[in-house]
């Protein structure tokens, strides 16, 4: 699966990893219902950093499709809100 990072760029994630990183994504989703914005600050982050830990950063030049775009590490709860579907941000 090709990620895109706003205002990074993109990685390739193996699908297997989707399952962890639904975790992160859910308790996300959990903190956005409730209004949590320090929790959701600290969420984001760990999920941004886990997705660069496990992925592997396609070249800047390279222009594939990203089949997941996720927000920037700056992004606002309320934008992130607009982004999110109805399970999130990840598949599954």
């Amino acid at each position: 699966m090709i990620v895109r990072i706003m205002g990074e760029g993109q990685l390739t994630l193996a699908d297997s990893h989707v399952v962890e990183l639904n975790k992160l994504d859910d308790e996300l989703l959990a903190e956005m219902e409730s209004g949590d914005g320090t929790g959701f600050r600290s969420t984001l982050q760990a999920l941004l950093e886990k997705v660069r830990e496990l992925g592997s950063p396609l070249p800047d030049d390279s222009l594939e499709p990203s089949e997941l775009i996720l927000p920037s590490s700056d992004a606002t709860l309320e934008e992130v809100r607009d982004m999110l579907g109805d399970g999130g941000l990840f598949p599954g």
